[in-house]
C-alpha cells in the first residue's frame, strides 16, 4: 500500500469515528460515505480500522486524554478521533507500529490539518514509549479497563456483581458469524455440507435448530446459495425467538418492531402454513429493507409501517394467536456485533426506553386471542429493559400469565448473557391470555 493510501485510509477511519463520537451518527451510516473510495481489500482495513477503534473507543479515548496536556478545542474533534484511530492501531491492531504511526500522522494533512502533524506524532510516540507507565496510570479507572462507558460499567456491576466483568469482555470481541439456515431450501446438516464444499467449517448450536456458526467469518458473498434465500445472517440467540413463539399451521402472528426482518423471516421458513404473518415497525426505511428481506427468500407477510402503541389505527380488530414484541432497548447485550452502541447509549436514555416497553406492552396485549402467547425479547443485559417492565406490567394485568413454551424450553422466561453458547445477550418471557 502506498503511503498516500495510508493516509487517505487513516483520514476516512477518523472521519467515521468523528461522526459517531461527535455527531450521533451509527456506525454503517457513519462509514457509507467513505467505502466507494477505496477497492475491497481497503475497505476491509477501514472497517478493521474502524471497528477496533469504535470497539475500543471508551479505552482508547481516556488514553488520548492523558497524552494530550489539555483537551482540545470542539473545532479539533476530528484530530482526537484521528488519535483515537492511532491509538487502537498500535494498542489492539497488528499493524506494524512505525505504519501505523507513519500513515497516521500523514492523515492530518489528508484531513486538511498538516499543521497538526506534530501534534499527533508526539501523541503516537509518547504513547510507544511510555505504554507501560500510562497503563499502570489507567489501571483502576473503569472505561480504561473494561472498554465501557463508566455509567454502563456501573449498571452491569449493579445488576450483575458476580459476572459483570465477563459481560464487558463479552463485548470487546470480535462478533462470530451465525447463520440461519433456511428449512423451505433444504436442512442444516445439509447446508452444513455445501459449505464444507466451499471450503468452509461450521458448527450447530445445541439450543438453536437451524443456526450454524461458520468459523473463521466470511463475507456472505462467499457463502453458497445466499443470494438465492438458502441461509440468512442471525445471531443464534435471535434465532431462539422462533422456539419461544412454537408457531403452528393456521396461527395469525403479530411481529410487532419487526425491522430489519430476520424473526419474521424465521417464523415463515419455520411454518410456511401459518394463517397470517404481521410485521409492524415504525420505521418505513427499514421496512422497505424487511420487504427486500423477505423477497430474497421468496417469503410473504402483511407488512405495516405504523406505531405499534397505537393498534387502532392499524390492526382493524384483527386478533393474534402469538405476539412477538422485539421491544426496542438499550442495545447492551449485542455490544460486540453493534460496538457503537457504547458511544451512542446515554444513561438517561434507559428510563424512556423502559416507559415504551410498558406502553407497547399495554398496547398489544388487547391484540392477544385467549389462550393465546405473547413473546416479550430484548438484546439488553440491563434489568432495567427487561425484567423490570414486564414484571410492571404483570402487575398491571392479571389475565397475563408466565408459562413455559414447551417442554424444550421448560421456563416462562430466560436470560442469556453475551458470550454464553457464543450467542448475544437476551432476554426472552412468555406470557399467556387467561381468562
Amino acid at each position: 500500500m502506498s503511503a498516500a493510501a495510508g493516509a487517505a485510509l487513516r483520514a476516512a477511519a477518523a472521519r467515521t469515528v468523528h461522526r459517531i463520537a461527535a455527531d450521533g451518527r451509527r456506525l454503517d451510516t457513519a462509514l457509507a460515505p467513505e467505502l466507494d473510495a477505496f477497492d475491497a481489500r481497503d475497505q476491509a482495513l477501514l472497517k478493521a480500522l474502524v471497528h477496533a477503534t469504535v470497539r475500543g473507543y471508551p479505552r482508547v479515548a481516556r488514553i488520548v486524554e492523558e497524552l494530550l496536556a489539555r483537551p482540545m478545542r470542539p473545532r479539533d474533534r476530528v484530530l482526537a478521533s484521528l488519535a483515537a484511530v492511532g491509538i487502537a492501531q498500535l494498542d489492539t491492531l497488528r499493524i506494524p507500529e512505525h505504519a501505523a504511526v507513519h500513515a497516521t500522522v500523514d492523515a492530518c494533512t489528508a484531513l486538511g490539518r498538516p499543521r497538526a502533524r506534530g501534534l499527533v506524532n508526539a501523541l503516537l510516540r509518547r504513547y510507544q514509549r511510555e505504554r507501560d507507565a500510562i497503563h499502570a496510570r489507567l489501571a483502576d479507572d473503569v472505561a480504561f479497563a473494561t472498554a465501557h462507558p463508566r455509567w454502563l460499567a456501573a449498571a452491569l456491576e449493579a445488576d450483575w456483581p458476580e459476572r459483570w466483568r465477563d459481560i464487558c469482555a463479552a463485548g470487546n470481541v470480535e462478533p462470530p458469524l451465525w447463520l440461519r439456515v433456511n428449512r423451505q431450501v433444504q436442512g442444516r446438516d445439509a447446508y452444513a455440507a455445501r459449505l464444507a464444499g466451499a471450503g468452509l467449517t461450521a458448527h450447530p448450536h445445541p439450543e438453536a435448530p437451524d443456526a450454524l456458526c461458520v468459523e473463521p467469518a466470511v463475507p456472505v458473498s462467499a457463502l453458497p446459495g445466499f443470494d438465492e434465500g438458502a441461509v440468512s445472517v442471525q445471531d443464534a440467540a435471535a434465532q431462539l425467538a422462533v422456539e419461544w413463539l412454537a408457531p403452528a399451521p393456521g396461527q395469525r402472528i403479530l411481529d410487532a418492531c419487526a425491522a430489519p426482518g430476520g424473526k419474521t423471516a424465521h417464523l415463515l421458513e419455520r411454518e410456511p402454513g401459518l394463517g397470517e404473518v404481521v410485521a409492524v415497525d415504525i420505521d418505513a426505511r427499514r421496512v422497505s429493507e424487511l420487504g427486500r428481506g423477505l423477497e430474497r427468500l421468496n417469503l410473504r407477510a402483511t407488512l405495516l409501517t405504523a406505531d405499534a402503541t397505537r393498534p387502532a389505527d392499524w390492526a382493524g380488530g384483527r386478533r393474534f394467536d402469538r405476539i412477538l414484541l422485539d421491544a426496542p432497548c438499550s442495545a447492551t447485550g449485542v455490544i460486540r456485533r453493534h460496538p457503537d452502541v457504547k458511544l451512542l447509549r446515554r444513561e438517561r436514555d434507559l428510563p424512556a426506553l423502559a416507559r415504551l416497553q410498558g406502553q407497547l406492552l399495554d398496547a398489544l396485549w388487547p391484540l392477544l386471542a385467549p389462550g393465546g402467547r405473547l413473546v416479550f425479547a430484548t438484546c439488553s443485559v440491563l434489568r432495567v429493559d427487561s425484567e423490570a417492565p414486564l414484571a410492571a406490567f404483570l402487575q398491571r394485568r392479571p389475565d397475563a400469565r408466565p408459562v413455559a413454551p414447551g417442554a424444550a424450553i421448560p421456563s416462562a422466561q430466560r436470560r442469556i448473557f453475551p458470550g454464553e453458547a457464543n450467542m448475544d445477550g437476551f432476554y426472552y418471557a412468555c406470557l399467556q391470555h387467561v381468562d
